[in-house]
């Protein structure tokens, strides 16, 4: 009962928000990186208080103090759901399109270059490849470091790592402090205080600490944001870090996701509601930085539109659509129209799929928002719009189909309609009478 009572509290604790866009044309929330060289987390508490769907990928765990135990499966397993296999092309992070299939990444703590190296350039190009396409990331301690393009040393060189990821193009440092705790300052007015409620206590006593970094402002790339720094002022400790950031975050552009990286540990944290208001302030800010939906196409009146794609073919404006994604199209009618016939065909031993057809006048056509519906069975479908009025309709299709997700060892394991991970075919056509 306690345990409910705080995280109703917590729950109540939420600023409305924009950290709430962008929520529809995913297959689930959160996707946990628990692999090779990282700690092997099953949960993240963070997730059941704000209602997030999550799946991750756990490697057999280590242990700093023992020998490793990885076996070949592991780094199989893991190639196979990062960087891809005969059953899914584009890995289970991306969508057959190229389009992020989770809304954010969360990476956990344990051994940066170990982990960037285990997940080899396949698996880091994956990564990328989802942030440029718009799906965020989270990342605590390792998770910080592997983010970022390498480190410096207390020598001032600056190290740029090949198995790092990149996708903040600066530079970390590490703070020599393990197996600690410190207090955290949440910058006042900054983004974090927008995505929780902290009531004034913009000062965190005990955050765990392990090994972590800081952000090395130097090499920052612009639109860099600290969203909180390190408060260490009275401690005799080996490396001086007050007042550094120990949160930041970075969006490359409009399209791409927001990266968000943490020196520290406040993940697993269940009963401190500090702790776990800071980390839900960090998951809500990564998810509202996600890329903004794009057009497929302008569709041509009269010309059907085939897409038939694979992952390997690179055309992802003709790609085939994945399990709970939305393709989303346009179609321009000019005064006389009698009725716009929007028309959706499945290909030849590849119609037992469910596909919905949506449109609207007011955006992108979602399901619950959408003016017109055909959610049928299967993928042919026709939508007649009579005497529509002048101007711009979107229609959007939905792929309903989706794989079984049961937990095994290795975390996450899909049954049922596997097919669906490699995209649906179809052909979408509008006609004017």
């Amino acid at each position: 009962m306690k345990r409910f009572i705080l995280f109703a509290g917590l729950v109540a604790a939420m600023l409305p928000a924009r950290a709430q866009d962008n929520t529809k044309g995913y297959y689930k929330d959160v996707f946990m990186d628990s692999g090779i060289m990282l700690t092997s987390y099953r949960e993240l508490p963070v997730t059941e208080m704000l209602g997030l769907s999550l799946e991750m990928f756990v490697s057999t765990k280590h242990s700093y103090t023992e020998k490793y135990k990885f076996t070949p499966t592991d780094t199989l397993r893991q190639r196979e759901l990062i960087a891809g296999s005969p059953i899914d092309e584009n890995g289970i992070l991306l969508y057959p399109d190229g389009a992020p299939r989770f809304r954010m990444i969360y990476m956990n703590g344990g051994r940066a270059g170990s982990h960037g190296k285990s997940l080899e350039e396949g698996g880091r190009q994956a990564i990328r490849d989802y942030i440029r396409a718009g799906g965020s990331y989270l990342g605590s301690c390792a998770g910080a470091f592997v983010a970022s393009a390498g480190s410096r040393n207390a020598e001032g060189k600056i190290s740029n790592t090949k198995t790092y990821l990149g996708i903040w193009p600066g530079n970390t440092m590490g703070t020599k402090l393990e197996k600690s705790y410190t207090a955290v300052d949440i910058v006042k007015d900054g983004p974090l205080t927008r995505y929780f409620d902290f009531d004034d206590r913009m000062h965190i006593d005990s955050v765990r600490h392990n090994g972590g970094c800081f952000a090395f402002m130097e090499t920052a790339p612009e639109g860099t944001e600290i969203l909180a720094t390190y408060s260490t002022k009275g401690r005799e400790l080996e490396r001086d870090i007050d007042g550094l950031p120990v949160v930041w975050a970075h969006k490359a552009s409009p399209e791409a996701g927001r990266v968000v990286m943490c020196g520290s540990h406040p993940e697993m944290a269940r009963i401190h509601p500090d702790n776990l208001g800071l980390m839900a302030a960090m998951v809500r800010y990564a998810l509202a930085g996600n890329g903004t939906p794009q057009l497929k196409a302008v569709l041509t009146p009269g010309e059907p539109r085939e897409m038939k794609a694979r992952t390997s073919q690179h055309d992802p404006a003709h790609t085939r659509i994945g399990d709970r994604q939305y393709h989303h199209f346009a179609i321009d009618v000019p005064a006389g129209v009698k009725t716009l016939t929007i028309s959706l065909e499945g290909v030849l031993d590849a119609d037992d799929f469910d596909l919905h057809l949506y449109a609207s006048r007011k955006g992108f056509a979602y399901a619950g928002e959408a003016t017109w519906c055909n959610i049928g069975t299967n993928v042919d479908k026709q939508l007649e719009i009579t005497a529509p009025k002048p101007g711009r309709y979107y229609i959007s299709v939905y792929c309903a189909t989706t794989v079984t997700a049961t937990e095994g060892k290795f975390g996450v394991e899909y049954g049922g309609r596997t097919d669906v991970l490699n995209g649906v075919p179809y052909t979408i056509r509008a006609d004017f009478e």
